[in-house]
């Protein structure tokens, strides 16, 4: 059973905000504003959520290293290389959700109590710009799944439970503090079963202890 704290993504602010336009919640609330723009669909084909890195740029080496002009009747001979600093180990590229490419999507950290689906105060914080994006007139139209997602530590049928639990909790906690209607969330846990940071079994990774939220007409 993964008893570790579990990742996810303080007050509910009035109605009126919560219903701004885009333009001017991006200047009152942009955390909330940012989420809107990952979860609502762009229609334009463009995916969300993964960054690939550039490709290095050339370094110089000996056999493309300049020729000196050589005196008349000596052989030219190449310049030495100038040598060139090591070049940075590439480390994998960890995408942001487990979401089907292209589908509008977040993960948030949320930290729980060990084994436990009770929000914490710094969890209930940490939902709060996701409360006031699902409230948003620009999210009103949409339904959406949201996630609970754990590490590889312990039993996996025990890490389905709890992340069944947690993401319920997350609902209830939206549509309670929020006003979010419940008819448009959908909870599940997933446990171990997609891992952001795919790990073998007992590992404690934070970033694969988290929720999920997908939007399902996306």
């Amino acid at each position: 059973m993964s008893l570790a704290p579990f990742p996810l993504a303080l007050l509910a602010l009035a109605a009126g905000a919560m219903l701004l336009p885009a333009p001017a919640l991006a200047q009152s609330d942009p955390a909330a504003a940012r989420l809107i723009e990952q979860l609502r669909p762009r229609g334009d084909g463009a995916t969300r959520g993964i960054r690939l890195p550039s490709a290095p740029a050339p370094t110089p080496s000996a056999e493309t290293a300049p020729v000196r002009p050589a005196p008349l009747g000596a052989t030219a001979t190449p310049a030495p290389a100038t040598p060139s600093a090591p070049r940075p180990v590439a480390r994998p590229v960890v995408p942001d959700t487990t979401a089907p490419e292209g589908v509008p999507a977040v993960s948030i950290t949320v930290t729980f109590p060990s084994g436990s689906a009770n929000l914490t105060p710094q969890a209930e914080a940490r939902l709060a710009p996701l409360g006031r994006a699902l409230a948003s007139a620009d999210l009103a139209p949409f339904r959406f799944r949201i996630e609970g997602h754990t590490d590889s530590v312990g039993a996996a049928s025990m890490n389905m439970a709890l992340s069944e639990r947690r993401a319920a909790a997350v609902r209830d906690y939206l549509i309670r503090q929020y006003g979010v209607d419940g008819a448009r969330l959908e909870a599940v846990g997933l446990g171990q079963t997609r891992l952001l940071v795919p790990t073998g079994d007992g590992v404690n990774e934070p970033r694969n202890r988290r929720v999920q939220v997908i939007n399902l007409d996306g």
